[in-house]
């Protein structure tokens, strides 16, 4: 009797313990290094937009060692995440290249921003600016107008403030102010009221309750969400909150009600496409030293 015939058991049994090996190390291969369009992590955001607003974008797939987005209206990013403007109307579909293999679109749409009914072959102009805002926020002002030369007074100084066509302006004390915007196309000012809250620098007041305190931060949180949650200047109120109380860090932990915890640049952008959204309440948590928030409990609902 040979070696074969009087091994032949164990070594029928050693070839299908190989072959059953090599088909494990064929499927952590497969997972491990073989990737498809469906493994990329990316998101835009949102869907639906009109000319001139902020259009989100953000990628977090693990394998990409290079990317390229590609935002149909000729131009391209090689960020991870950052925000994109068009300026026209029109379908769009944005294209995530990870590698230079895998690609993942996402349609957008942008519609034309609406204008006032031309009156006399000429449009009048407004301002389109918050009717309310916070002390030391950056507030934004913009004419709507076919004039070329502007100057704005915001009524804090009783001076000029700015001459261009966007204006930001930061008010330093609080109240009622009526802005002027004056223009070559009329001898009258166009005027727009802006109601400016104190600001809640409550943890340097010593004289106000801890308690007090805290409620201050949590309801200035709240309306700032909301402001955002209203479809308002996304820029704004999300720089206010990330400035004011999250030491810039846009990784702070947000967590919604019973859902999963997300962080602040996500939470917030999701909010401006989560339509009729209501902040009922904010409870923010402040580390050791109790500069900065480093956590934020939400319950909101629709």
């Amino acid at each position: 009797m040979n070696y074969f015939q009087k091994n032949k058991k164990n070594i029928i049994i050693g070839v299908i313990a190989t072959l059953l090996i090599a088909a494990l190390i064929a499927l952590w291969l497969q997972k491990k290094v073989i990737h498809s369009a469906d493994d990329i992590v990316g998101v835009v955001y949102p869907s639906s937009l009109s000319v001139g607003d902020t259009l989100l974008f953000e990628d977090k797939t693990q394998f990409a060692k290079t990317k390229r987005w590609n935002f149909g209206d000729g131009t391209t990013s090689d960020k991870s995440t950052g925000i994109h403007f068009y300026n026209k109307p029109g379908y769009y579909s944005v294209s995530l290249i990870i590698d230079n293999k895998y690609s993942k679109t996402f349609p957008v749409m942008v519609s034309a921003r609406y204008q006032k009914p031309k009156d006399s072959a000429k449009i009048s102009t407004v301002i389109e600016a918050p009717t309310q805002a916070m002390q030391n926020e950056n507030v934004q002002f913009r004419a709507v107008s076919e004039a070329t030369q502007f100057a704005w007074k915001f009524g804090e100084t009783g001076n000029i403030d700015a001459k261009e066509k966007m204006a930001i302006y930061s008010y330093k004390k609080p109240g009622d102010y009526r802005v002027a915007l004056f223009t070559e196309e009329s001898q009258e000012p166009i005027y727009h009221l802006i109601k400016i809250l104190p600001a809640y620098n409550s943890l340097q007041e010593d004289e106000i309750p801890v308690e007090d305190s805290y409620k201050k931060v949590d309801d200035d949180f709240k309306y700032h969400l909301q402001q955002i949650a209203n479809g308002n200047s996304f820029n704004m109120h999300y720089n206010y909150l990330l400035r004011t109380y999250l030491c810039n860090n846009e990784n702070t932990v947000v967590k919604v009600s019973d859902s999963k915890a997300n962080n602040f640049y996500m939470y917030c952008a999701g909010l401006q496409f989560d339509k009729n959204v209501v902040i009922q309440s904010v409870k923010v948590n402040l580390d050791d030293k109790q500069n900065c928030v480093t956590k934020v409990d939400i319950n909101q609902s629709k």
